[in-house]
């Protein structure tokens, strides 16, 4: 049993050794504290092998090791280039994202072998998907560009034929007129009687028109059977129409639906032709 002085410095005990480690751990006694064992010497408690453990200092825990790449991991310039590349390669068809690719999966190799030394295989993987997803794009986005400029091709290409047509008929004409004494042929039969001397009936075929009619001309009939000398160079001589062989009239005979691009094209009386815009309709001769 032990005998204590507190730190009132007034002796207390007997006490049991759990006692004085209770008030130990209550703060009411410390090392310096001192203590008797059954009438031997007084010592201080941190003396006492019995105590000593108690206030003995304990061990700072070791401080956690950091790995490399949490403790400022550098982002590998390769991963962000490869991201960057696929977003560009949507508005370059698609050129830039086959090196965005490319930097993608070389990057995700690097970032592997650094062992948490580089970081960014997110990026990597993303400007990888990214790339892939543009060249996959690629032909549909080639298409989107293209088309319009096809088709505008294709539109003026019909039109240089629709011309080469009616410059045909035109000539067609005054073959006919020179051999009926300069007299231009009747208007209710003016397809047949000029086609002996057209080359061929496609002649009579716009490729702008619906495919089922034979003639997508039309003659002005205020010409019919007039002779040359007596019409203006400028008169309308044929137009386009929607109203088959041998159709003849005026403005009323125009097609419903435009063939180049809100323009017709017209023959002129002197052999001549053009392609005449919608606007410049009303200015047209119709009249010798």
């Amino acid at each position: 049993m032990y005998k204590i002085i507190g730190t009132d410095q007034k002796e207390y005990g007997p006490v049991s050794a759990q006692q004085i480690i209770q008030w130990i751990g209550q703060g009411r006694l410390n090392a310096q504290s001192k203590a008797q064992l059954d009438g031997g010497e007084w010592k201080s408690l941190g003396q006492f092998p019995e105590f000593a453990s108690i206030f003995a200092p304990r061990p700072a825990s070791p401080s956690p090791t950091i790995p490399p790449a949490a403790a400022g991991s550098k982002t590998n310039g390769l991963a962000v280039a490869s991201l960057v590349l696929g977003i560009i390669g949507f508005a370059t068809c698609g050129l830039l994202s086959i090196v965005g690719l490319i930097l993608g999966i070389v990057s995700m190799g690097q970032i592997k072998k650094s062992r948490g030394a580089e970081s960014g295989h997110g990026l990597a993987l993303a400007g990888t998907i990214v790339s892939g997803v543009s060249l996959l794009l690629l032909p549909f986005i080639l298409a989107a560009m293209l088309l319009p400029a096809l088709a505008k091709a294709k539109e003026r290409a019909q039109s240089i034929q629709c011309m080469n047509n009616l410059r045909q008929l035109a000539l067609a004409t005054q073959a006919y007129a020179a051999e009926h004494d300069g007299h231009l042929p009747s208007a209710t039969n003016w397809c047949d009687a000029i086609k002996p001397n057209v080359g061929t009936e496609k002649n009579f075929k716009c490729p702008g028109a619906p495919a089922m009619d034979r003639c997508d001309y039309a003659f002005n009939s205020n010409l019919d059977g007039l002779e040359e000398k007596d019409i203006s160079r400028y008169t309308v001589l044929y137009f386009e129409t929607d109203d088959g062989w041998n159709a003849h009239g005026g403005p009323e005979l125009l097609p419903r639906k435009w063939r180049h691009n809100n323009s017709i094209v017209v023959a002129f009386a002197d052999g001549h032709v053009e392609v005449v815009r919608i606007g410049r309709i009303s200015q047209l001769r119709w009249n010798p």
